[in-house]
């Protein structure tokens, strides 16, 4: 993923919050967020997720006119093609297995993110029903407007050489 312009929004902190479930007041209310030791109001750990919603290529998104995988009956108005693996890639299918985030200072309203996207390490494991298991990162860097490091985002995905035996 890569990111030109994240822009972070008090509106934006809200939402992601509530859509959590997470009612801290540290995320919403600025008189209440002024007495903390952020001293204003910060973005959940998690919010840096978000930025999907402002990169037009991110791959879970649907593209009007090319086949999506997504819920819903036909979402792009054209149908999926039959046979898919699923998750793609030796008959086994892939999956998100962990993310770690790492601050280096609170995300706050009015900061603009840039975010870019790099390859991490790649291990593999044998597993008894799947085959063998490999296992990548991709590392996200978040900046700040003035190209400070605000986020390391390490995602880890692990992909099965064959389906799981029942």
């Amino acid at each position: 993923m890569a990111v030109e312009k994240f822009p972070v929004e008090a509106s934006h902190i809200l939402m992601f919050a509530r859509s959590i479930g997470d009612d801290n007041q540290i995320y919403y209310d600025a008189d209440y967020a002024a007495g903390t030791e952020p001293g204003g109001i910060i973005a959940p750990p998690t919010f840096a997720q978000s930025s999907a919603q402002f990169d037009p290529n991110y791959f879970l998104r649907p593209k009007i006119g090319e086949d999506w995988f997504g819920s819903g009956k036909e979402p792009t108005g054209v149908k999926k093609k039959e046979g898919g693996s699923g998750g793609g890639g030796g008959g086994g299918g892939g999956l998100h297995a962990e993310q770690h985030f790492e601050y280096h200072r609170h995300l706050n309203p009015g900061d603009v993110l840039t975010g870019e996207t790099k390859p991490g390490k790649t291990w593999e494991k044998e597993s008894k029903r799947a085959g063998k298991l490999v296992f990548s990162e991709s590392v996200t860097e978040y900046r700040d407007q003035n190209g400070e490091l605000v986020i390391t985002a390490t995602g880890v995905g692990v992909r099965t050489e064959r389906p799981v035996d029942q």
